[in-house]
């Protein structure tokens, strides 16, 4: 998909990819790097993280692991000093490192709700923090963040993820005014659901809730890791100079009519039912 950009769109700059070894985190990384960057991809597990690179490399680009907790500050600042120690400077930041599940709210507890929390939200301000500071030093930097759609409206059994990721754009907008004539741009990206398997698991697990979805989406298509990583580029590069402060939503008109986020409500039901007593 992102082939229509020319190959050496991120020539000489260097990315870091925060929840980079999985999913969207993984596309987005190949993307970055099959464009010219040099990828920094950071989670918590290094074994996953360093397969991932292996594979990216593979394909040609230039991607190296690093183990990273975001919610702890003191292993973001190490992080960021690494980063900076090896490549001198870091040119984008795609805080993209998530925590969520679907739980009713009111049996939520407060261990659930500081990890969502501390990861989502936290995590992404002090990356933001560490790296933006070596961005405001440069006079420029790009940093995106992947939010989702539901942050825009609520949805059943998310409450921290959808409180979290609302925090994350609002510190888009407010870090995009405030670093905006410095320099330094600040945008976010929120996607509807991802047609991956794990997505399919939680937010449609049946044929029928499947099919609600889709009849609920105008464009009656499900987004998929590409449809993000392509954004990413865009805002990342200098195709998105004069985009700073926004919230981009990519769910195919998706949150226009809820979608998949009625289905929520339904899987909140079925999951408020007593278990059947066993023989």
């Amino acid at each position: 998909m992102t082939e229509a950009l020319r190959e050496n769109l991120l020539h000489g700059q260097v990315a870091v990819v925060t929840g980079g070894g999985t999913g969207i985190g993984k596309i987005i990384a190949r993307d970055l790097a099959s464009h010219g960057a040099r990828v920094v991809i950071a989670s918590r597990n290094l074994e996953r993280l360093e397969a991932t690179a292996a594979e990216l490399r593979a394909l040609g680009g230039s991607v190296k692991a690093a183990a990273c907790d975001i919610s702890d500050p003191a292993q973001v600042k190490t992080l960021a000093n690494a980063v900076l120690a090896e490549h001198g400077r870091a040119d984008i930041l795609v805080n993209n490192a998530a925590a969520n599940f679907i739980w009713p709210s009111e049996k939520m507890t407060p261990v659930r709700w500081r990890k969502v929390i501390d990861i989502v939200l936290n995590g992404t301000f002090y990356c933001s923090l560490e790296f933006g500071s070596g961005m405001l030093a440069q006079s420029s930097g790009s940093i995106v963040n992947i939010v989702a759609a539901y942050a825009w409206t609520g949805a059943p059994g998310l409450a921290p993820s959808a409180s979290a990721k609302a925090g994350v754009m609002a510190l888009t907008r407010t870090l995009g005014a405030e670093w905006a004539g410095r320099g330094v741009r600040v945008n976010a990206i929120a996607p509807g659901p991802i047609d991956v398997p794990q997505t399919r698991e939680r937010l449609w697990p049946t044929e029928e809730m499947r099919r609600k979805v889709l009849a609920g989406t105008p464009l009656g298509r499900f987004g998929s890791e590409e449809d993000v990583s392509a954004l990413v580029l865009f805002l990342s590069s200098e195709l998105g100079r004069n985009i700073t402060g926004e919230v981009i939503t990519t769910d195919g008109g998706q949150s226009l009519g809820r979608g998949a986020l009625d289905m929520l409500g339904e899987i909140q039901k079925l999951r408020r039912k007593p278990a059947p007593a066993s023989a």
